[in-house]
């Protein structure tokens, strides 16, 4: 429509003139997509308003196979979410391993329509939807060998959803880490966003900074100044030794359970022989078991001190943060996790962050789907009213 809009102020600024450049005109009907570019202003502030309170749809498309993590998307997960006031999902996708093993890395058309679905499916019920691209494990260990999958990746998701709603937003990569240094992410981002600006400009993406989407990754980021319909993200597990613990995925030094939280615990928590073998982690538990305040890695003054170093990142780069992932597994006690959720809720809304929980119905889940009921107490610290 801006385009049409400009050729007709063409078209008239040659009949008051009495000359008509028909070539001109037709020059810069060829370039729509410069056009649009140039012409794009979005208050990103509001885009990222959109998304509200969030949950992850994590264990399902984000799977080696759906259901090989015990999560399978129903039609009725996308109702239940949206009654029970939450504004949008974000759906963590495993695209890389259904791609073709050779250039152009076309991705399983099956698999794509499943994945259509899911976006229906949100939008059906009038929730944002993020499109993340999760779990690209060879892009961690190698990402010079895997960066022609990457982009390949988002040129056929941005042809394939440019014409979306403005509800539908991208999220480039999930959680950049190991081999992908912040250096070399920095550069990828422009490469990325290059290429997904060519099928679809006007699309809302977000972006997290190396380290794990961590906030010391997000103060490394470095966006396009000139590209303002960008929101930054980030993830939030602190202190991760007491929202991972027991976690079977991680490495033994996370295996000490009975972590309460804000610490220091009524009782010092024995660490396992795993975490007084690892400087950092038997340091934590020295602090954790008998310092008091802010001084203790576990305190409430530490996890503000944290969100509010995002928050001032945000400010400073004028960009909106997300905060894209934030949890406490299943073995931390229920009392523990509840304060520690409401807390980094409360605390991210404080600071103008809008958020999606890690997750909806596995391990650190909302949402138990064995009983078909929302855990009410968990919920509620996520949705007081």
């Amino acid at each position: 429509m801006r385009l049409i809009g400009m050729v007709v102020a063409l078209v008239l600024l040659a009949g008051c003139t009495g000359e008509v450049n028909t070539a001109d005109i037709e020059g810069k009907a060829q370039d729509t997509k410069a056009l649009e570019v140039l012409d794009m202003n979005p208050d990103i502030y509001e885009k990222a308003k959109a998304l509200g309170r969030g949950i992850n749809l994590g264990n399902a498309l984000d799977a080696p196979y759906e259901g090989a993590w015990d999560m399978v998307l129903e039609e009725t997960y996308f109702k239940l979410i949206k009654d029970k006031g939450f504004d949008s999902v974000r759906l963590p996708v495993r695209f890389s391993n259904k791609t073709t093993e050779a250039a152009p890395y076309t991705i399983d058309e099956a698999f794509l329509k499943r994945v259509d679905w899911a976006v229906d499916e949100a939008l059906k019920q009038e929730l944002a939807v993020i499109i993340d691209l999760h779990h690209f494990e060879e892009m961690i260990t190698e990402p010079e060998a895997q960066k022609e999958r990457f982009l390949s990746i988002w040129d056929q998701l941005s042809k394939r959803y440019s014409d979306r709603p403005e509800s539908v937003y991208y999220e480039v990569l999930n959680e950049p880490n190991g081999a992908l240094t912040a250096e070399l992410w920095n550069e990828y981002v422009k490469e990325v966003i290059t290429v997904i600006r060519g099928n679809d400009p006007h699309r809302t993406l977000i972006i997290g900074g190396a380290e794990w989407n961590g906030i010391g990754g997000l103060l490394e980021l470095e966006l396009p100044e000139h590209d303002r319909n960008i929101i930054a993200t980030i993830h939030y597990y602190g202190p991760i030794l007491f929202t991972h613990q027991g976690a079977e995925w991680m490495t033994e030094e996370y295996s000490t359970t009975g972590l309460t939280w804000p610490g220091p615990p009524a009782n010092p928590v024995e660490p396992v022989q795993a975490a007084k073998n690892v400087g950092w982690v038997a340091s934590f538990f020295r602090e954790y078991n008998s310092k008091t305040g802010a001084s203790n890695p576990a305190s409430r003054e530490a996890l503000v001190h944290d969100l509010e170093r995002a928050a001032r990142w945000g400010q400073a780069n004028d960009r909106p943060i997300f905060l894209g992932e934030f949890g406490a597994y299943s073995t931390a006690d229920m009392a523990s996790r509840i304060q520690w959720t409401e807390t980094v809720r409360s605390e991210a809304e404080r600071l103008g962050m809008t958020w999606a929980y890690w997750e909806f119905g596995a391990s650190f889940g909302l949402y138990d789907r064995s009983a078909k009921a929302w855990r009410e107490d968990l919920t509620k610290a996520l949705l007081p009213s």
